[in-house]
């Protein structure tokens, strides 16, 4: 992850402990200009600052990185302590100390947590000093190490409200995308299933009928691709796809219901049924009816044309059982994606819709708290149940 200068600078000023250690270095060390610095191979800034010599610094300062020593301390990954540089057989001729004026100096590398080097804690004085004790030198490293905490602290708390922020913006984006799936974009097509169906009361004539009844299968077709659409964005990005769980008493009326529409539909092929008296069921009568159009939409797409679709509808040992089966063979390696959104059979052919159907019925099992399992062969075919417990 990348850093930039006014990011690091922004969270060494949140660390509401960098003030005082700087304090602690000027009142243990005696000198009068202390500073946490962002050192780069090409750049060295200052983040925090308590400066007594008007050494002219202030938070967001900026050297010339290859005049100081925190350069060297950035290449060797080592503290420099000098007391008197006029008189170190190492600094005496080295152009910073000249170029800053200082005889006393003290500069500890600060690295973040994960080994990258963030900078120097540092310290200077034109005045000597003391500095090459056990006390000094161990203490500038714990806060070195100190500093290091304390700034991931600090990014990862950043991290984690900025997530925060963009999760509240996401949920508020969800929110105006249900709506306009269920008010803009609905209630124009149902004003022109409504229309197209007044057109058809009031003109009988067989060339006019023909082109209304065209619009109003668009229009149908729209209007249930909007609702796949909308089933998606409340299971994907909102709360699940909502239920109304009450006792049903038509529960088979409605599961016959669909057998037939859909044997309306696609009258090439052949769907028996066996459905059961299905009572003692509490759910939702439409969201059930609306998985089993989905799996039996399934089985007609995708299964072997010239084979039969079976649908079974019963309550027994304490659960409904709804299944629906088809001729036709799903590899293997597509079963453990085959409720994901968008999920198609590899190598299947261009179809209409939008992929939603498997997803959304396995999201209307889940909501009732029910499952939703698939078994597939190349002997048996493919067998889609769903079981919900009616106790």
């Amino acid at each position: 992850m990348g850093h930039t200068a006014a990011a690091d600078i922004a969270t060494i000023g949140r660390i509401s402990a960098v003030p005082a250690i700087l304090q602690v270095i000027r009142e243990l060390t005696g000198m009068r200009f202390a500073a946490v610095a962002r050192v780069t191979e090409d750049s060295w800034t200052t983040c925090a600052v308590l400066d007594q010599l008007d050494f002219g610094l202030e938070v967001g300062g900026e050297l010339d990185v290859v005049t100081t020593l925190c350069h060297e301390i950035r290449q060797s990954h080592l503290s420099v302590v000098i007391d008197k540089a006029s008189e170190d057989p190492l600094y005496c001729e080295h152009h910073t100390p000249r170029l800053y004026k200082f005889e006393s100096y003290i500069s500890v590398p600060v690295f973040r947590t994960d080994g990258r080097f963030f900078g120097t804690i540092c310290a200077l004085d034109p005045n000597p000093a003391q500095l090459k004790t056990s006390t000094i030198q161990s203490t500038m490293e714990s806060f070195a190490r100190m500093l290091a905490l304390q700034i991931e602290a600090e990014e990862n708390q950043l991290r984690t409200e900025t997530e925060l922020q963009t999760e509240r913006e996401n949920g508020e984006l969800r929110e105006q995308f249900i709506a306009v799936l269920g008010h803009d974009l609905r209630n124009p097509l149902f004003a022109i299933s409504a229309g197209a169906e007044m057109l058809l009361r009031k003109h009988p004539d067989p060339a006019i009928e023909t082109r209304v009844r065209h619009i109003l299968g668009s229009a149908q077709r729209a209007t249930r691709l909007v609702d796949d659409v909308l089933d998606f964005a409340r299971g994907r990005l909102g709360k699940g796809i909502p239920v109304d769980i009450q006792h049903c008493t038509d529960l088979t009326e409605a599961v016959q219901q669909v057998v037939t529409e859909i044997r309306n539909v696609h009258p090439g092929r052949t769907i028996s049924a066996s459905i059961g008296d299905l009572q003692g069921v509490h759910c939702d009568r439409g969201r059930i009816a609306q998985l089993l159009s989905n799996l039996l939409a399934n089985a007609v797409t995708h299964g072997d044309p010239a084979g039969d679709i079976d649908v079974i509808a019963q309550v027994e040992h304490g659960a409904l059982m709804l299944a629906v089966k088809n001729q036709g063979h799903i590899p293997e390696a597509v079963l453990p994606h085959l409720f994901q959104p968008y999920s198609r059979p590899t190598g299947s052919a261009p179809q209409a819709g939008l992929g939603l159907g498997l997803y959304i019925a396995s999201q209307i099992a889940q909501s009732h708290g029910g499952r939703l399992h698939v078994a597939s062969t190349a002997q048996s075919g493919t067998l889609f149940t769903f079981s919900l417990p009616t106790t």
